[in-house]
């Protein structure tokens, strides 16, 4: 989806949430098994509020999340009683959700339920922000941005990684053209996802950040501690590296220079872009650099099955397209 549809989506989007003015969004949340959505209720609840996120409410949730996932449901009946202690109503549908807010952060931790519970957001045209991972495959992430295209309604995906002060620095210039990066984060696995849809998918949006798209191919392999990495190869030969590690981090190189990236600076960043978004109907990643970023990491998990052989990405959308018009 291109920069002028998000536009005219925009003002749908404002004509549509006509009670959603910049200063008083009702927004709500569905999944309360991940610690951001203690974060994002804390600040956007809070009395007195940030001034990035003023008017802006959490008034209801759907707590149920992953269905499966131990590490999940198990935060379930602690973060409903934190969150309501916040404020927060809990509601027993998505149905019952949308028909409360003006908004929605689409926080449930598993991917692979993410395009069902988004479809009651889509009738309801109601903006969402959906949290990492998109989906738990990539043809469900492009299911999910062909359906918010036909509705109609706004919506983006981000990892907070996204957002780290020095990464988006480098985003806008300050190195000049990115010859080659590095990025690190921790990249726990979980078996329902691809190996770095779960939690790789920190360093890897701090890694498209910099780089941008552009992406041609990539291989995988480990790096000398033994830990997952993937080399991808872009236009032009610029080359964009991460490393499983524990913990966050990496390097940009540019004409211009070089600086640090990849950083943690917070969930707040984060919820203050997705309140900006929620105000302006404008997302800050477009759906053409966030399906990249999945294609890359399908890519790697294909190159792991091929014992390190180099994977376009054109080769997995492709597949992964093809799949999804089927669905």
């Amino acid at each position: 989806m291109t920069r002028s549809t998000f536009i005219a989506l925009s003002t749908a989007f404002l004509s549509l949430a006509g009670a959603a003015s910049a200063q008083n969004i009702r927004a709500g949340i569905i999944g309360l098994d991940t610690s951001h959505v203690l974060a994002f209720t804390k600040t956007l609840n809070a009395n007195p509020q940030k001034p990035e996120v003023m008017g802006v409410r959490l008034v209801a949730a759907y707590a149920q999340g992953s269905k499966d996932i131990e590490s999940s449901v198990k935060r379930v009946p602690e973060y409903t009683e934190k969150v309501k202690a916040l404020g927060v109503e809990i509601v027993p549908t998505i149905e019952a959700l949308v028909e409360k807010v003006d908004v929605v952060f689409l926080e449930t931790n598993d991917g692979r339920p993410h395009l069902e519970q988004i479809r009651p957001c889509f009738a309801a045209h109601k903006p969402v922000f959906i949290d990492k991972p998109i989906a738990g495959t990539l043809v469900d992430a492009i299911k999910i941005f062909e359906e918010a295209k036909a509705a109609g309604v706004p919506i983006f995906s981000s990892s907070s990684l996204r957002f780290g002060k020095n990464t988006q620095a480098v985003r806008g210039g300050s190195v000049g053209i990115v010859k080659q990066a590095e990025t690190s984060s921790p990249a726990s696995l979980e078996a329902t996802h691809p190996d770095l849809f779960w939690y790789g998918i920190h360093g890897v949006e701090s890694l498209f950040t910099v780089m941008g798209t552009g992406c041609q191919s990539v291989k995988r392999d480990t790096n000398p501690e033994g830990k997952i990495r993937v080399t991808g190869t872009w236009a032009g030969g610029r080359t964009g590296v991460f490393n499983e590690s524990k913990a966050y981090g990496g390097k940009a190189v540019g004409d211009k220079g070089e600086s640090p990236v990849g950083a943690y600076d917070g969930y707040d960043p984060l919820l203050f872009a997705a309140v900006h978004f929620f105000r302006t109907g404008m997302a800050p990643v477009t759906p053409e650099e966030t399906l990249e970023i999945y294609a890359f990491m399908e890519a790697a998990d294909e190159s792991k099955r091929r014992n390190g052989a180099e994977v376009t990405l054109k080769e997995v959308m492709d597949k992964a397209k093809a799949e999804a018009a089927k669905k």
